[in-house]
C-alpha cells in the first residue's frame, strides 16, 4: 500500500490505473479505523480493482464546542490495518490540501430538508460539512464506485441524495453495521466510554430491537413507543438526543401506514454521543 498526500500525486497514480482499465473503488474516513472501516475495504475489493482509502478528520463537519481536537488520530496503526487487508492507496491529505484557500472561502455542497433532520438539528452545519468533504473526495479520486457504513443512516441517505441529485457517476453502496459481541455498534468514539459505559451502552441497540419487534407485533403507538424507548435507555445511563420511527424514503416520521421503516437513535453516554438504526420492512 501506497501513502500518499498529495492531490497532484494522487491523480498521476489513479490515471495510470485507469488507463489500465481498473475500477476504482473508494473508502471514506476520518482514521482510528476499527473492524466496521475494514469491513468497508472488504466490500470494496469485491466490487472494484483499486482501493483508495482516505484519511481526513473534516473541520467542517465539527459544530463549536465538539471534540475535532480530542477525535483520535491513529495514522500508523491505521495504515497497518489497511495494508493487511489489501488497500493500494492511503490519501492523507493536510487541511490546506483539502481546503487550499481556508475553510471560510470554501464553496458549500448543501443537501436541503434532509440534512436539517436529527442529527443535523443537534449538531447543525455538520451535513453541510459532510456533503462537501464527499463531494470534494469524489471530485480528488473520481472513483466509480463509494462504500459508506450504514451504521449513520442519515449520513448515507444524504450521500445518495446528493450523488443523484448532481448526477456524478459514482455507486454509492451502503455496508452493514458491525457490532461487537454484545450488539454494540462498533464507532471511533467507543474509545471514549469507560468499561461500566460500554457494557450500558447495548442498551442503545437492545432498545431498538424491543421497539422493532413491538412495531413487527402490530404496534403502531408510534409516539408511545419512542416515548418508553427513550425512558428504556435513560434507566441505562443514557441522555436523550433523538429517538425517531421514520419512513425508509424520505427519513420523515412514519404513519401508521407506511410499511417501509427506519429507527434512527442517538443518545449521549458520558462524553460519546452514539448512533444506531434499526431497518424495519414490514
Amino acid at each position: 500500500m501506497k501513502t500518499i498526500h498529495t492531490l497532484n500525486e494522487l491523480r498521476q497514480l489513479l490515471a495510470e490505473e485507469r488507463a489500465h482499465g481498473k475500477k476504482i473503488g473508494l473508502v471514506p474516513t476520518m482514521g482510528n479505523l476499527h473492524a466496521g472501516h475494514i469491513a468497508l475495504v472488504k466490500q470494496a475489493k469485491e466490487n472494484a480493482d483499486i482501493i483508495v482509502s482516505t484519511i481526513f478528520v473534516n473541520p467542517l463537519q465539527f459544530s463549536a464546542g465538539e471534540d475535532l481536537d480530542k477525535y483520535p488520530r491513529t495514522l500508523e496503526a491505521d495504515q497497518e490495518k489497511l495494508a493487511t487487508v489489501g488497500c493500494h492507496y492511503l490519501f492523507v491529505p493536510s487541511e490546506e490540501e483539502v481546503y487550499p484557500d481556508g475553510r471560510e472561502k470554501q464553496t458549500m455542497v448543501e443537501v436541503p430538508d434532509v440534512s436539517d433532520l436529527y442529527c443535523g438539528a443537534s449538531r447543525p452545519g455538520h451535513f453541510q460539512g459532510v456533503a462537501t468533504i464527499v463531494c470534494k473526495l469524489f471530485g480528488m479520486v473520481q472513483p466509480d464506485l463509494a462504500i459508506f457504513g450504514a451504521k449513520d443512516y442519515q449520513q448515507l441517505f444524504v450521500i445518495r441524495k446528493m450523488t443523484k441529485d448532481l448526477s456524478l457517476p459514482i455507486t454509492i453502496q451502503g455496508s452493514p453495521i458491525v457490532r461487537n459481541e454484545h450488539g454494540l455498534a462498533l464507532s471511533s468514539r467507543n474509545g471514549y466510554l469507560s468499561e461500566e459505559e460500554l457494557s450500558a451502552a447495548t442498551a442503545l441497540n437492545k432498545t431498538l430491537k424491543t421497539t422493532a419487534q413491538a412495531i413487527e407485533q402490530g404496534n403502531t403507538d408510534f409516539d408511545a413507543l419512542v416515548e418508553a424507548a427513550q425512558r428504556q435507555l435513560e434507566a441505562a445511563g443514557f441522555k436523550r438526543d433523538y429517538f425517531v420511527i421514520a419512513r425508509q424514503s424520505d427519513l420523515l416520521a412514519a404513519s401508521k401506514d407506511d410499511t417501509q421503516l427506519v429507527i434512527l437513535a442517538a443518545a449521549y453516554m458520558g462524553a460519546a454521543r452514539l448512533l444506531d438504526n434499526q431497518v424495519i420492512n414490514l
